[in-house]
């Protein structure tokens, strides 16, 4: 049995979180029915009041927290905590001298040198803030000099922050406050893109991909937050040397699989957007897209690490045909395809007993998300194919296809209205994912693996959780 929420964390309910009656909840990342029994619905009123006080309420708290119908809020930390704060470097003394003045000094900081070819500008930047230097003759890649900081270091957390990184204040004990769960295994913050005034750098400043938003989650595979990138994260030492580190054969995806060895072995990760470190961002295109290619490629290692873990593309059946005959302009195959899925729900939903209210507008919404999904999807892995078939004649085939290159950016932008134009912005987002496509493509042809290009579809239409295989809850 799961080890419930300790006593004096509280819980604040996901923005998703939706009460259908009593007893019966949605949301959750996987999206599902929670249904509360008597004694579930006892310890919600606990929950709802304060933090955990009883078995009962650290126990469905943890069964929220765990999927994603809320966040765990921690007790304030008492003092600042035992914590070390490790800095691997490559070159770089000038990022690596803002980084250091740029820690507010309550900890002790070890700078691992990943065989730089000045050393001693290193050693003179780490001396000169105090820093404690480990120097590796060998460039192995930010896994391996996190690995070998962890051989040098003794407190019970470990905050690794990358030399190109500001992190300002508290940062570290105000994350290491998580601690107090002893599931917890890692917990990281927001990264905030610090860009130049170029025209790369106002793109990334809008949508870096190191920024995972202003949501709290849970870190899992398959759900909203399925990684974290350990540009800033806080880790449980004993954790991490559990699970055997990071796999310094990854020079890319490092984090990513670290987080799902973490998961797999019933470790706790979390995302904590309140806390803000920000991250020195490329100035040219050149340097951004160059990067997203490279992240990229580690696509295929990580799928075949964790089979399953990574599906560039989830469909629902009813949906996917309804977008499908739209693209096609095939209004009646569209009407009949919405029309099963608003069906499909219906059935679920009768046989469950979950009030069918909204189901109209939730299929509406589905048909939307696949429309969006099969879009990037067909940016990011078949972006000369889509450009082609913009070439025939027909205005009709034409709107589809340019619905699909530009319906994800366009959406994008009318919801986060980011300090950038739209035409700028969309251009960007396609460079982006074109980008990030040919590291993908070029990762399944290193490794031979189809695997991060292939869609995966869902039968099921809604996951219910029934009280039988919830217990108490």
């Amino acid at each position: 049995m799961t080890a419930p929420l300790p006593a004096g964390f509280r819980v604040t309910l996901d923005p998703d979180t939706k009460q259908l009656r009593e007893d019966l909840w949605f949301g959750g990342s996987p999206a599902r029915v929670l249904r509360l029994t008597a004694a579930g619905r006892r310890a919600w009123r606990e929950l709802a009041d304060g933090p955990v006080t009883s078995p009962a309420a650290g126990a469905l708290a943890r069964r929220l927290t765990d999927a994603g119908f809320a966040h765990p809020v921690p007790p304030g930390p008492a003092a600042p905590a035992d914590l070390t704060v490790v800095v691997p470097v490559l070159d770089r003394p000038g990022p690596l001298a803002r980084c250091l003045a740029s820690l507010d000094g309550r900890h002790p900081v070890l700078v691992v040198d990943d065989g730089s070819a000045d050393p001693a500008a290193v050693a003179a930047v780490a001396a000169a803030h105090g820093a404690k230097l480990v120097r590796r003759d060998v460039n192995g890649g930010p896994g391996a000099a996190r690995n070998t900081a962890l051989e040098h270091v003794s407190t019970e957390l470990v905050a690794f922050v990358d030399s190109d990184c500001v992190a300002d204040g508290d940062w570290a004990d105000r994350l290491a406050a998580h601690f107090a769960d002893p599931l917890l295994a890692a917990v990281a913050p927001r990264v905030r893109a610090l860009a130049p005034d170029t025209a790369a750098g106002r793109y990334t400043r809008a949508a870096s991909s190191l920024d995972l938003g202003d949501r709290p989650a849970r870190v899992a595979p398959r759900t909203r937050m399925s990684y974290v990138p350990t540009a800033a994260l806080v880790a449980r030492r004993a954790a991490l040397t559990a699970v055997g580190a990071f796999d310094p054969e990854l020079r890319v995806g490092e984090d990513v699989d670290l987080v799902w060895r973490l998961h797999a072995a019933g470790h706790r990760v979390r995302y904590e957007p309140d806390v803000h470190v920000g991250h020195r961002e490329p100035a040219t295109w050149r340097e951004l897209l160059g990067r997203r290619v490279r992240y990229g490629t580690s696509a295929a290692p990580l799928a075949k690490r964790h089979p399953g873990n990574l599906a560039p593309l989830v469909l629902h059946p009813w949906p996917a045909l309804t977008v499908a005959a739209l693209l096609a302009r095939r209004p009646l195959l569209a009407s009949a395809g919405f029309g099963g899925a608003v069906l499909a729900m219906l059935k679920t939903l009768r046989a469950h007993d979950i009030p069918a209210e909204g189901v109209v507008r939730a299929m509406g919404t589905a048909v939307h998300q696949t429309w969006l999904g099969a879009g990037r999807y067909g940016t990011q892995f078949a972006a000369p194919v889509l450009a082609a078939l913009l070439v025939p004649r027909g205005w009709g085939r034409r709107a589809a296809v340019a619905s699909l290159l530009l319906g994800p950016p366009l959406t994008r932008w009318l919801s986060e209205r980011p300090g950038v134009d739209p035409v700028r912005y969309t251009a960007g987002a396609l460079a982006d994912d074109i980008a990030y496509g040919t590291g993908v493509w070029a990762g399944c042809l290193t490794h031979r693996t189809a695997a991060p290009v292939l869609p995966e579809i869902a039968w099921r239409p809604l996951r219910v959780d029934s009280k039988e295989k919830r217990g108490s809850a």
